[in-house]
């Protein structure tokens, strides 16, 4: 009998290490929704990530802040989607395209950080296109018809992104919400009807960039739990991170205990 209990125990033991060895390989790169108000820092924050760094650069302008790192090799700016015309749109299309070649060609693989700046007018090329397909370009989206197909695209999207090999980066915009009983403001992810509540949901990290003036000048900081107003939390670092901390990614990687490493210029 005791012989056929070590067995049992011996086979519960390996089923146990099997999950975890499951578990480790499921786990990607970490993950972040890096949320500010225009000038707070989002893309100088990515900027921090894991190189070599890719940029999707849907702002106009929005590779401004990237020189640097762009000079020197390790941040990589596609900034072809910066414009799409409402009127005769294509970049989302484009873009399609070319992230179904990056994921053919193991394009991920090689990159310490995927950055999509920003989410607002990633999203933007996506009505646009939605708008185009339904006849009626650069018109005001039909509530019950747009917004629903535009916010399967996102979600389906940001989950095949979250499943990539290298570190995932969104950065959004916040909006300003305010109660009507309570006169409450509150902060959160700017984008389509509830995709308020399901985007932020996929991610493991909300970020929202801060600035405070000081003397010397700005100073910038990340806020990584929930303080008031704004909706901001760590997995990663839970009882590791202060409440504000110092807008460096591998730095917080590094306190939370998880890769921090850069993988070779490409």
């Amino acid at each position: 009998a005791a012989m056929v209990e070590d067995e049992k125990f011996l086979n519960i033991k390996k089923q146990a290490k099997e999950i975890r060895e499951m578990y480790k390989a499921k786990q990607r790169g970490f993950n972040a929704l890096v949320l500010g108000e225009s000038g707070s820092g989002k893309s100088v924050l990515a900027t921090t990530g894991r190189r070599p760094i890719h940029f999707d650069v849907f702002d106009p302008g929005g590779a401004d802040n990237l020189t640097k790192g762009i000079e020197e090799g390790w941040i990589i700016p596609d900034t072809r989607w910066e414009a799409d015309d409402p009127m005769n749109p294509t970049v989302f299309r484009d873009w399609q395209v070319v992230m179904n070649k990056r994921f053919k060609e193991g394009y991920f693989d090689h990159l310490g950080s995927y950055v999509l700046d920003s989410s607002t007018t990633w999203a933007d090329t996506i009505m646009n296109q939605i708008l185009k397909a339904a006849g009626i370009p650069g018109e005001t989206p039909r509530f019950t018809h747009d917004y629903g197909p535009q916010k399967i695209k996102i979600v389906n999207w940001i989950k095949r992104l979250l499943g990539i090999p290298c570190d995932f980066i969104l950065t959004g915009h916040l909006d300003t919400y305010q109660d009507e009983v309570s006169g409450k403001v509150t902060y959160r992810f700017m984008t389509t009807g509830k995709g308020t509540v399901t985007i932020p949901l996929q991610f493991s990290e909300i970020w929202v960039t801060d600035t405070k003036r000081r003397s010397s000048g700005m100073d910038y900081q990340v806020l990584t739990a929930r303080t008031g107003a704004h909706l901001a939390r760590t997995r990663i670092g839970k009882g590791v991170f202060d409440t504000f901390e110092k807008p460096d990614i591998k730095y917080l990687l590094k306190k939370a205990g998880r890769p921090f490493e850069d993988k070779p210029l490409i």
